[in-house]
């Protein structure tokens, strides 16, 4: 009978925080990893750097004035400071996430409901969801702002730009964020459902104060990746003419004839995207710590 492997060795040994993908080895480890590194990195950079075109992608993408002057703008010389107009990027992604989680609760909602009467809502739910998880969300952004203003419906189609680009994304994204709703409601165990309602709680008290804070607390990671994402795509808003730091980047790049300006734009985006991901890796692992514990007997 082979023995059991003892605890801290092998492959995905837990050392300490859990499971690791290789085993550390101490001072040895941190010593191979470090040596590993500087050859990756090393490779990379050789590969750019001794390319036959590095100079002239070094200074059509990095060229540190240009990128300066696109980050500051000059609206004198007919061009937008990206520094500036990251800030709308950051209010629309704000604005359709503080619609998108209500929005797609209510989908999960409906989706999930068994009263007959709802039939029909739930069908609705469902190609609604169906339609907006399978068309590009650019043509969504698209027949929106171009689309919704030819109308001439009284308020509606006399917005702006930016309110249509925002109503777009809050509608593709709760579609998705429908789903991780309703992955994490049945991912609560039945056992809590009817400890609910022997209780005496009803259905709709059970759901908010047992099944619902369950279910958020296993969806948080899941819906934080959907907004690293949806992040990024307020970048798509850009293409209805809304000045946001992807078209100011845009603008500068055509009047100057230099792509520094992209440059800004995604270290800009990685800012603001990286700490998310990685508060969300940190949830992730606090979340397994959690199980791993609870399943210790």
């Amino acid at each position: 009978m082979t023995p059991a492997a003892p605890p801290g060795t092998g492959a995905f040994a837990s050392a300490g925080r859990g499971p690791k993908l290789f085993f550390t080895g101490g001072r040895r480890g941190t010593v191979i990893s470090t040596v590993s590194t500087v050859v990756v990195v090393a490779i990379f950079a050789s590969l750019f750097v001794f390319a036959p075109g590095a100079r002239t992608v070094a200074h059509a993408f990095f060229y540190p004035k240009d990128m300066w002057q696109a980050f500051i703008g000059d609206p004198r010389k007919g061009y937008y400071s990206v520094g500036a107009a990251i800030w709308l990027n950051i209010r629309m992604f704000l604005v359709a996430e503080a619609l998108i989680l209500p929005l797609a609760l209510l989908i999960a909602l409906i989706r999930l409901s068994t009263h007959p009467a709802l039939f029909p809502i739930r069908v609705l739910a469902t190609v609604y969801v169906d339609f907006f998880r399978g068309v590009p969300l650019i043509l969504v952004i698209l027949a929106l702002g171009l689309g919704v203003p030819g109308l001439y419906l009284p308020v509606i189609s006399f917005q702006r730009d930016i309110v249509y680009g925002v109503a777009a994304l809050v509608l593709g994204y709760s579609a998705y964020v429908s789903e991780v709703y309703r992955a994490g409601i049945n991912s609560v165990h039945q056992s809590q459902v009817a400890a609910a309602r022997s209780l005496g709680l009803p259905q709709r008290t059970a759901l908010r104060y047992v099944i619902l804070p369950q279910a958020v607390r296993n969806i948080i990671p899941p819906l934080l990746n959907d907004f690293i994402s949806l992040q990024k795509d307020t970048a798509l808003i850009s293409i209805l003419g809304v000045i946001e730091a992807n078209q100011a980047a845009n603008i500068y790049a055509g009047l100057v004839f230099n792509y520094s300006s992209f440059t800004v734009a995604a270290i800009l985006f990685l800012v603001l995207t990286i700490p998310l991901a990685r508060f969300t890796d940190r949830l992730i692992d606090k979340d397994r710590q959690r199980r791993l514990a609870g399943g210790v007997l």
